[in-house]
């Protein structure tokens, strides 16, 4: 299945797996083989330790490929967002209490649900795509069916709403 994500979402998976592949795996690598030369490996926490980052930079590696491979790269801002679609933010209403919420829609690995940045998986996002502006419509979650009005669709750059942006320092393993 194909995963949808921004250009930026893209160059962040790309960028981390050529950290672990190129940086990370080799001096974890190294530090394995600097342990094991210390003698008996069954009581050394030392290369318990490396082996042990190793299996999960291997593992990570592995589910990034994955995404990298599987990904489908959309540039929201190319989009018109008359209709709700991959990058829109949304405006809507709770028809019950009429509270106010924004949703964006994005990848599954570039969302923040507690700051509005949604999964294109989500019910919510997929109830929303596709609709316009002044569209009612319910969202069944799990202990409540939730109706909404569409007030407003706009584009903002995903990355420009993320709170928790990963880095280098989030690549590595400690």
């Amino acid at each position: 299945m194909k995963e949808p994500m921004s250009v930026e979402g893209y160059d962040l998976l790309i960028e981390e797996f050529k950290f672990l592949l190129e940086h990370e795996k080799p001096k974890v690598a190294h530090e394995k083989l600097v342990a094991a030369a210390l003698g008996d490996r069954s009581e050394n926490a030392d290369y318990q330790a490396a082996k042990e980052k190793l299996r999960f930079i291997d593992k990570r590696l592995f589910y990034l490929n994955s995404m990298i491979q599987n990904s489908q790269i959309i540039d929201p801002s190319l989009h018109e967002h008359s209709r709700v679609s991959f990058g829109s933010s949304v405006k809507v209403e709770n028809i019950h209490n009429g509270d106010e919420e924004t949703y964006t829609i994005c990848g599954v690995l570039e969302s923040e649900p507690e700051n509005g940045l949604i999964s294109v998986h989500s019910p919510l996002a997929r109830a929303l795509l596709g609709k316009s502006t002044g569209d009612e419509f319910k969202v069944k979650l799990p202990n409540v069916t939730k109706e909404y009005e569409i007030l407003e669709i706009h584009y903002i750059n995903i990355f420009l709403l993320k709170k928790n942006l990963r880095t280098k320092s989030d690549f590595t393993f400690h």
